[in-house]
């Protein structure tokens, strides 16, 4: 019998809502950047900067962020 892949547990899943209405499903954060005592109150400004990052490349900048939740099955 075949052996199950181990479970890996190095990203976190996040959807976001932005405040035009668009959403993000799947923005991945590495679960070590929500180690601390704030819970997952960190990824908000991280997923911020990957936005950035995405606008920069592409030309087309995100409206800010309305809720951040984590994605069903995380």
């Amino acid at each position: 019998m075949a052996r199950k892949k181990a479970t890996d547990n190095a990203f976190v899943f996040f959807d976001i809502l932005y405040e035009d209405g668009t959403r993000s499903s799947n923005r991945k954060i590495a679960s070590a950047e929500l180690l601390g005592l704030e819970g997952d109150a960190p990824a908000k400004a991280l997923i911020e900067a990957q936005d950035r990052d995405i606008a920069a490349k592409s030309g087309h900048p995100r409206g800010p962020i309305k809720s951040i939740t984590r994605s069903p099955g995380q």
